[in-house]
C-alpha cells in the first residue's frame, strides 16, 4: 500500500531518543513514512529506502492471501543474490522469550552461520513453509544430502489465529515458491505477506522495517531490521516517546500479551558469531521503548546475520582470514539496532491497514485511528 499522510491535533513536546517532529508547514504532525510522515527515531541517519534492504544484497518478499477468514501469508528475506548454501554468511541468534516454534535456531547458535533464505508464516505452516524451502534447497544444490551433509531450513512464525483461519492450514508451498520469486529491494510493509494476519498492541500489525548508517574508519556502514509484528498489549504502546493515550482516545477490548514478534536484523559490517549475538541482545531495548513487556505468552526471538564475513561451504584450506571489529567500537552499533527495532515496529503499525478476518473479526489499524 501507499504511504497516505497523516495528521493530527495532538501536540507532542517530549519524544525519547531525540525523536524529531517535522512539518512541511510549521503544523506539527504525526506519521511514520520514514521521513516523509513526520517523525523520525533516535539519532543516526538511514539508508536509501530506510529498510533492510539498504544492507547491500538483502531482498524481502511477500506472497499475502486476503479472503475471508483466510488471512495470512508467507515473506522471505534472502541474505544476498548468491548460493547462499556454499556460500554462507556469519549468523547468530537470542531468544527473549522462548514460546515460539521457529525452526533452524539450534544450528545457528552451534555453529554460526545462515546457509538458507529467512521464511516467515503462521504459527500452523511452519511445516509446509518448511518443506518448500528444503525443496527450493535441494533443486539449487544437487550436493545436499549425496555428497555433503544436510541442509538447516529457517523459518519463523506468529500467530495469526484471531484474523485468520489457521486451522485451515491455507499456506501451501506453491505461496513459498511465489514469495521467494517475489524477493526485491523496494518491498512492502504492514498487513502484507507473513503480516497479513497479525496484531500489534491490539493493533494491526505485520512488516516493519528500518536501517540506520554508522559510520566505522571514515567508511559508511549499514545496519538494518525487519520484524514481523504479532505482540504486547495497546495500554503500554509508545510511539516515539508519547504513550498511545496521550495521542488519542481510543480504547480497544483488554487483552493479553500473548503475542510474538520476530526480529532479524542484517549488517554489511564485519562482525563474529559473538559480536551478532550482543547485537541480537540489543534488540529488546528497541521493543522497549514501544511499551513491550515480554509476557508470558509471547515468542520474542531475534535472528542476525552480516554478509561482510562468509563461510565456504567447501575449503581447501583449514584456516580462513576474517575481519571482525573492535569491541571498544561497537557502541554505535547498539544504537542501531536500538533505533532500528523501535522504528521498525512503528513502522509495521503504521504502514498496515485494517483487516476484516476470521469470524468477521475487525482489526484496527494505527492510521485510521489517528486519522479521526
Amino acid at each position: 500500500m501507499g504511504k497516505p499522510g497523516l495528521r493530527t491535533t495532538v501536540f507532542l513536546p517530549l519524544l525519547s531518543g531525540g525523536a524529531v517532529l517535522e512539518s512541511n508547514n510549521g503544523e506539527v504532525f504525526m506519521g511514520i513514512d520514514k521521513n516523509e510522515w513526520g517523525f523520525r527515531v533516535g539519532h543516526l541517519p538511514h539508508g536509501e529506502r530506510n529498510k533492510i534492504s539498504d544492507v547491500p544484497g538483502v531482498t524481502v518478499g511477500h506472497c499475502t492471501l486476503a479472503d475471508g477468514d483466510i488471512q495470512t501469508g508467507v515473506t522471505a528475506l534472502l541474505p544476498h543474490p548468491g548460493d547462499v548454501f556454499h556460500d554462507k554468511v556469519l549468523a547468530a541468534c537470542h531468544v527473549i522469550n522462548g514460546f515460539g516454534k521457529t525452526t533452524g535456531l539450534v544450528q545457528i547458535d552451534e555453529l554460526g552461520t545462515l546457509e538458507t533464505p529467512i521464511l516467515f508464516t503462521n504459527t500452523l505452516s511452519v511445516g509446509t513453509v518448511e518443506t518448500a524451502l528444503v525443496k527450493y534447497m535441494l533443486e539449487r544444490n544437487p550436493d545436499i544430502c549425496e555428497t555433503t551433509g544436510s541442509v538447516n531450513p529457517v523459518v519463523c512464525e506468529c500467530n495469526d489465529c484471531g484474523l485468520n483461519d489457521i486451522r485451515g492450514l491455507h499456506v501451501t508451498e506453491a505461496h513459498v515458491a511465489a514469495a521467494l520469486a517475489d524477493c526485491k529491494a523496494d518491498f512492502a510493509e504492514g498487513a502484507v505477506g507473513a503480516g497479513r494476519g497479525m496484531r500489534c498492541h491490539g493493533l494491526k500489525g505485520g512488516i516493519g522495517s528500518a536501517s540506520r548508517l554508522v559510520e566505522l574508519d571514515g567508511k559508511s556502514y549499514t545496519i538494518g531490521a525487519l520484524v514481523l509484528s504479532n505482540h504486547a498489549t495497546f495500554d503500554d504502546l509508545i510511539v516515539a516517546g508519547t504513550p498511545i493515550h496521550e495521542l488519542l482516545e481510543a480504547r480497544i477490548p483488554p487483552h493479553e500479551d500473548k503475542g510474538s514478534i520476530i526480529t532479524v536484523l542484517a549488517t554489511d559490517i564485519p562482525l563474529s558469531e559473538r559480536q551478532l549475538r550482543r547485537l541480537c541482545h540489543r534488540a529488546l531495548v528497541g521493543l522497549s521503548r514501544t511499551g513491550s513487556a515480554c509476557g508470558n505468552g509471547s515468542g520474542e526471538i531475534v535472528l542476525a546475520f552480516t554478509t561482510a564475513n562468509r563461510m565456504p561451504h567447501y575449503s581447501d584450506k583449514a584456516l580462513l582470514p576474517m575481519e571482525m571489529l573492535h569491541d571498544d567500537a561497537i557502541n554505535p552499533l547498539f544504537r542501531a539496532v536500538a533505533e532500528c527495532v523501535e522504528e521498525s515496529v512503528l513502522s509495521s503499525l503504521l504502514h498496515a491497514e485494517t483487516v476484516t478476518g476470521y469470524h468477521g473479526r475487525t482489526v484496527q489499524c494505527l492510521s485510521d485511528l489517528l486519522k479521526k
